[in-house]
């Protein structure tokens, strides 16, 4: 059933707005006029849906407007999912509970599914059912409500949830926090690069062209690429367009997507971030999976998706295939050659301990250290890199302006 957001009066002559559920516009309308609100604007407020209908009823004129899907924050849906698990674990019916979070999400977006999710509960759906419905929730989420709900522990795997949720922000916030300096100087460094190539050394370059002295090679090279970006500047912008969207293409295809995945694991100190960070996402998803009752072969099915790595989705595959033959999880682990000895021990010891769940979190919680340590040393590395570059491109250009200048002087001396 659509879910409708509107705008309002009161019969108090007030303001007010809200969702409302019905079959249509005109029953929306009919219910808001039972209830005493004289509609102004009246939006329909699918969260998913690609476009949305906007009927304004100031008179009897109507609007069709479409926009696009709106993105859901990580953080407001962990943030809602604690919230629900709180409700449920008050002991609140998930209607009501439901109910209470959509009154109470201010995230437009988010707050329209959630009223769905509520309508196709309260229709007698279960909860992931009705979350797959929404197509706003994935195969990791929606698992662990499903397996919460039939283990009857949905309040812990709600929580556990959103832990996870919030986690993964955590770390890409730390992660984007450890980088800004160092893209701010690279664009800073561009942008001066830039302004003195095509707009001072073009000044100094007409005179030292007007005396008709014989130029250095590197002066003419200068001036050569001064007078490329001055001329060019908009090839040289749709190349790195059309490169850019080459190289999407290209990671796109599941060949080119292995070729990508494997050269920058080999790349030095990037590659060491970039494996880092995947089996930190693929050991946290397995251990909050099993934690959940989920089985340990849809776990994998689920958790090889998370480090986005066709490398990590190969072993894990390895690893399932192994599982269904009998094998312990750390041996096809260990034969992939993918996954460090810590890992792969830690992992035996939780297996033979019968602790493997909190093995692997606690796998994650070193590696994710591991990845900002990483990424700090690389940035402090990145930083006098750049700084250097910068100065060296500037005392070239200085050099190449500098020289003819000398010879210059002493002629006219």
């Amino acid at each position: 059933m659509p879910v409708y957001a509107y705008k309002g009066v009161n019969q108090a002559g007030r303001p007010t707005k809200g969702t409302i559920t019905a079959e249509g516009p005109r029953a929306a309308r009919a219910r808001m006029r039972t209830s005493g609100v004289f509609l102004t604007e009246l939006t329909e407020a699918e969260g998913d849906a690609g476009g949305t209908a906007v009927e304004t009823t100031k008179g009897r004129s109507f609007n069709l407007e479409f926009s696009l899907p709106t993105r859901i924050p990580p953080l407001e849906k962990a943030m809602a999912t604690r919230q629900l698990a709180t409700l449920v674990n008050a002991g609140v019916p998930l209607v009501e509970a439901l109910s209470a979070l959509v009154e109470q999400t201010e995230h437009r977006a988010l707050k329209a599914v959630f009223a769905r999710v509520r309508e196709r509960v309260n229709e007698g759906s279960t909860l992931a059912d009705a979350l797959i419905a929404t197509g706003r929730f994935d195969n990791l989420y929606v698992s662990m409500v499903r397996a919460g709900e039939a283990s009857g522990a949905l309040d812990a795997v709600l929580l556990r949830i959103a832990d996870y949720l919030e986690d993964q922000v955590r770390l890409n916030s730390r992660v984007m926090s450890i980088l800004t300096y160092p893209l701010f100087m690279l664009a800073f460094a561009g942008v001066v690069v830039g302004v003195m190539a095509t707009l001072v050394l073009p000044q100094i370059t007409e005179l030292l062209i007007s005396q008709n002295i014989e130029l250095p090679w590197y002066t003419k090279a200068v001036i050569g690429f001064s007078d490329f970006l001055r001329g060019y500047w908009w090839a040289l912008i749709l190349a790195i367009i059309a490169a850019a969207f080459g190289y999407r293409a290209f990671g796109k295809s599941q060949r080119g997507r292995g070729i990508l995945d494997r050269f920058w694991l080999r790349v030095p100190v990037v590659g060491r971030v970039i494996r880092f960070l995947a089996i930190a996402r693929f050991t946290r998803t397995l251990g909050s999976l099993l934690a959940s009752s989920v089985n340990i072969v849809q776990a994998l099915n689920i958790a090889r998706h998370v480090s986005n790595n066709t490398v990590f989705e190969e072993a894990s595959d390895m690893a399932r295939d192994a599982i269904l033959e009998g094998a312990a999880l750390a041996k096809p682990m260990r034969a992939s050659g993918q996954f460090p000895p810590l890992v792969t021990t830690m992992v035996e010891v939780g297996e033979r301990s019968g602790t493997l769940e909190s093995m692997l979190v606690k796998v994650a919680d070193t590696y994710e250290e591991q990845v900002e340590t990483s990424v700090t040393r690389l940035t402090s590395l990145l930083e006098p890199i750049l700084i250097l570059v910068m100065v060296g491109i500037v005392g070239i250009i200085i050099m190449a302006v500098l020289m003819p200048m000398l010879q210059l002087t002493e002629s006219i001396g």
